[in-house]
């Protein structure tokens, strides 16, 4: 899709849409205003005729109105009136194009004269967002259920301003639909060498890429992450990301870390199959990592970053990891495997302790599509959040509010530690059922080697068969990128 900056001069034409936005007390912007006394009222008395109240996600439709030259006009809902902001003209971008997308309408012209160039820059976001869509297997769908908005156009003051305001946000949109891509796929075609390929096209914007094979896993002594993948034909992978933005390019760097289970069956502990097609998607944490990469590498980010993807599939077969083996992972430890489908954390694992063994970063975070449980305790809209530190954890949970990508802090009470003690090797893999997503934590802490650290378990954030959000697709959320590029932004670019 195409988004343009223009001026209020520069009116709708042709086959172009008009989008405005009006307000809970009954206000209007400048534009509606000008648009309502255009169409004698028009305007007005649609909102009067019904329910449209203005607030936030609310929309009303007027058809080829007379007295503009724009063949649809699109009102738009934008809560209370003092206290819109960036996030609003987000909204309202988002909003119109949902309202708009298959509508015949090719062009579609978002009225944003009585903000700043930032916020302007936000409504182009958020009609970006929307847009997204995966179709790359579809050949027969008919031709009125696609998208028929080609073109965006932000309409402004200061159109130059508002497009340099947008051009950070763009590589940030990068960021997010490559990790939609990658997540959308299925694993067919996303096994763990494809996913490695993919994100070695992200040396054209300047990261360094490494791919690590079994046979330099295995020197490593990784036995914790090849043990998930020896029952596939797919070998695993490990995916090394460097970004060095900072004027320092050997200055400390943060970390970030990604559970890539590119298919998760539950090997040997074999998952139901109702519903496990879903779990082509168990690789969402690698595939956040990788969208903040693209997204900080394009944006030109000022900070040097390092993200490591743990890439892997977890195959039942006759060569597949057993309930009751014991691997050593890459720190030395033993690990007693009681139940193959906890196979994340092994994963993760490994990936963390080459992490902070190699790079010594300022700390680490990680991402993984981990647990059942913190759906169970906090439900679809919240990712649960676990750290050794409590200033990284407000750092992260105040860029979650910010970007609408909310985290829930959980604890990690020592105490349940005794669950995974196993009797044979130094720990077990699960710590049975009460505080699941605890007990998997605490095992991932393991490995952490008392850096700074935080684990986000986003397994109820990664995907939403349904979304709420005009910004969010059905299916690939993109969860993350957002959320640590502005913790990145915030607090360590110099």
């Amino acid at each position: 899709m195409k988004i343009e900056f223009v001026g209020k001069d520069e009116a709708a034409e042709g086959r172009s849409a008009l989008a405005v936005l009006a307000f809970e007390d009954g206000a209007l912007s400048s534009a509606a205003t000008a648009l309502d006394s255009q169409t004698g009222g028009a305007l007005a008395r649609a909102i009067a005729g019904g329910r449209f109240k203005g607030k936030a996600g609310q929309s009303i439709e007027l058809l080829a109105p007379h007295g503009v030259d724009a063949v649809r006009v699109v009102v738009i809902g934008g809560g209370e009136h003092a206290k819109f902001t960036g996030d609003g003209a987000e909204s309202f971008g988002a909003e119109a194009f949902k309202a708009l997308k298959t509508s015949g309408v090719e062009s579609l012209d978002l009225i944003l004269t009585d903000v700043d160039d930032a916020t302007a820059a936000q409504g182009a976001l958020g009609a970006r967002l929307a847009s997204y869509r995966f179709d790359k297997y579809r050949t027969t769908e008919p031709a009125e259920k696609k998208p028929s908005l080609t073109t965006v156009r932000v309409v402004c003051d200061d159109p130059k301003a508002a497009k340099k305001a947008f051009k950070p946000l763009d590589a940030i949109a990068d960021g997010v639909f490559f990790t939609r891509d990658l997540v959308s796929e299925p694993a067919n075609i996303l096994y763990p060498e494809e996913f490695a390929r993919r994100v070695k096209k992200l040396e054209k914007l300047g990261c360094k890429v490494e791919i690590l094979g079994e046979k330099e896993m295995e020197k490593l002594g990784m036995g914790s992450l090849l043990g998930v993948g020896q029952g596939s034909r797919r070998e695993s992978q490990l995916a090394v990301i460097q970004w060095k933005g900072a004027k320092d390019a050997d200055a400390q760097p943060i970390a970030f870390v990604g559970k890539g289970v590119c298919f998760d069956t539950g090997g040997i502990s074999i998952k139901p199959a109702d519903g496990m097609e879903d779990m082509k998607w168990d690789m969402g944490g690698a595939g956040a990592v990788s969208g903040l990469m693209m997204a900080l590498a394009g944006r030109k980010a000022k900070v040097n970053v390092v993200g490591i993807l743990g890439l892997v599939e977890n195959m039942p077969d006759g060569n597949a990891q057993r309930p009751g083996d014991v691997v050593t992972s890459m720190s030395g430890q033993t690990i007693e495997v009681i139940n193959t489908d906890a196979e994340g954390r092994l994963v993760l694992a490994d990936a963390i302790w080459y992490c902070q063994d190699r790079f010594k970063p300022k700390f680490m975070v990680d991402l993984a599509t981990l647990t059942g449980a913190i759906i169970v305790a906090l439900g679809h809209d919240f990712a649960g959040l676990f750290s050794n530190d409590d200033d990284l954890s407000e750092k992260l949970l105040a860029a979650g509010k910010a970007t609408s990508e909310p985290l829930w802090r959980m604890p990690l009470p020592a105490s349940y530690e005794k669950q995974l003690d196993s009797h044979i090797a130094d720990l077990k893999n699960i710590g049975g059922r009460p505080g699941g997503s605890i007990t998997a934590a605490l095992f991932i802490q393991k490995f952490v080697n008392k850096v700074p650290w935080a684990h986000l378990d986003i397994a109820a954030t990664a995907w939403r068969s349904v979304s709420a959000r005009a910004t969010t697709p059905d299916g690939p959320t993109g969860y993350g990128v957002r959320l640590l590029d502005r913790f990145v932004k915030d607090h360590y670019e110099g």
